[in-house]
């Protein structure tokens, strides 16, 4: 790229320079990048899945419409990742007065600090250059933020320094809204501002102007405000002033992924499972029971809805089991790292520090609940997989009596010998096509699946320890969890 215009008469002689292209607005110039980008087709916002046909048509209309908009949507919806994913419309460089600290427009200054260096200097005015990276910034909203962390604050020491009076704009510290002046400004958890200061925000977004420390100061700001909420505290309890909800021009109702195969295609993007030990290979199945505890849970009355279940809990589950299964390899010595079902167990913690229990659950336990997750994330994964299938042979094997224990710190090997005890069980997954006869590893992990399918039919039980045995009399014949169910 040939060198940029370092001084404003330069400027006015470059092609990135022109009156026009510097004084178009953000909103503006978000808007022709993105016309662009749709006349060229391809992904909009490249690495964020399943709103193609929801979300991103809406985040699209309310860029087209140039408004200021909000995500509505639960903990893990990607909320803040598509909102840095809007810098990818703006500019790769933006001129700026050199040394300002609101990015003035060389063409249209509005500190005091940049016309007056305008006035002195003319075309000789050093020009600076800031990236698209550089006009985004980010606030997560917390009660105890202030007008001065937002807006600005009046600064003793530079009235002190500069010999001037505080009532001068040249004794303003800005804060964050101004410093994104010609970028975008992204508050999450809005309703958790103070009143006023979200007075402040609606103010300086309608009228252009706000009071620091009693002194009136216009700030004509041109900067695309994105917000974040939860929609429960957007709306029911009362926490947003009025004025400031109808001065933001589209609200989005974002959501976690619609399908199992979507969730784990995220997932699997999001999640650290390349490490620099042994190669990793995360049997389909294993995968797709991480992915289903997640739904298994959002689906759960025992965990608040209202909270949501993050999809951040299979990507740290996968995480996790991963660590757990590198673990195991590295101290067997395995040739490579092969997640399987027991690992989940292993995991536990990775689901109970992402649930938030309702009453009745408090009662039940977060571990206690995560494990019934698994159980019910391997018996649907397997009717998905497989349907209804025949283990009347292995669940006869144990209501003779046997028990198998079953360790996530063992090797497969020695997992598929004590598997071979069981009457069926590795031709069972073999013969419904889970695993080839060859692959021990994903032979043993889908063994696994079965037991755990079972116990979640109340076929089978399973201890804590990992012992499977025959599951208690009371839940044996229990009505509707035959295996064809």
């Amino acid at each position: 790229m040939a060198e940029l215009p370092r001084t404003l008469g330069a400027l006015k002689q470059h092609p990135l320079g022109t009156r026009d292209r510097v004084l178009r607005s953000v909103k503006d110039e978000m808007r022709s990048n993105l016309l662009a980008r749709l006349r060229a087709g391809g992904p909009i916002f490249p690495g964020v899945h399943g709103y193609e046909d929801t979300v991103m048509p809406q985040v699209i209309n309310a860029i087209l419409a140039r408004h200021n908009f909000i995500l509505l949507g639960l903990r893990g919806q990607a909320k803040s990742r598509l909102l840095r994913a809007l810098t990818t419309l703006l500019d790769e460089q933006l001129p700026v007065v050199a040394g300002s600290e609101v990015n003035d427009n060389p063409y249209a200054p509005i500190s005091k600090y940049a016309r007056q260096l305008l006035d002195a200097q003319g075309d000789a005015t050093p020009i600076a250059w800031v990236t698209r990276d550089q006009r985004f910034v980010e606030k997560l909203a917390t009660p105890d933020v202030t007008i001065a962390d937002v807006i600005g604050d009046v600064d003793p020491i530079k009235a002190a320094r500069g010999g001037h009076l505080l009532s001068d704009e040249l004794t303003i510290h800005y804060g964050m809204l101004p410093r994104a002046n010609r970028g975008i400004f992204a508050l999450n958890e809005l309703p958790d501002l103070a009143g006023k200061v979200q007075v402040g925000l609606f103010n300086i977004m309608q009228e252009g102007d706000v009071q620091v420390k009693g002194y009136p100061v216009r700030l004509p700001l041109d900067v695309l405000l994105c917000f974040t909420a939860n929609p429960e505290d957007y709306t029911a309890r009362g926490k947003i002033i009025t004025p400031l909800k109808d001065r933001i021009g589209s609200e989005v109702i974002t959501h976690y992924p619609e399908t199992v195969a979507l969730g784990m295609q995220i997932t699997a993007q999001e999640a650290w499972t390349e490490r620099d030990g042994p190669p990793t290979r995360i049997p389909e199945f294993v995968a797709e029971v991480i992915e289903r505890v997640a739904f298994e849970a959002r689906h759960d009355k025992r965990i608040d809805r209202r909270s949501g279940v993050s999809q951040r809990l299979p990507i740290s589950l996968m995480e996790s089991v991963v660590s757990n299964a590198e673990r195991r390899a590295v101290q067997l010595g395995d040739a490579e790292v092969v997640p399987r079902l027991s690992d989940l167990y292993a995991a536990l913690p990775a689901i109970t520090g992402k649930l938030e229990l309702e009453y009745e659950g408090e009662l039940v336990g977060a571990a206690a609940i995560a494990r019934e997750l698994i159980r019910r994330a391997c018996d649907a994964t397997l009717r998905d997989r497989v349907g209804p299938f025949d283990a009347d042979a292995v669940v006869l094997w144990f209501e003779q009596g046997a028990a198998l224990e079953v360790s996530d710190d063992v090797s497969s090997a020695t997992l598929r010998q004590a598997f071979d005890t069981v009457p069926g069980l590795l031709a069972l997954v073999e013969l419904v096509g889970l695993a080839r006869a060859d692959d021990h590893a994903a032979e043993v992990a889908a063994c696994e699946l079965v037991l755990e399918s079972l116990v979640a039919r109340r076929k089978l039980s399973r201890s804590e320890s990992g012992l499977y045995a025959r599951a208690p009399h009371e839940s044996r014949r229990r009505p509707g969890h035959d295996l064809e169910s």
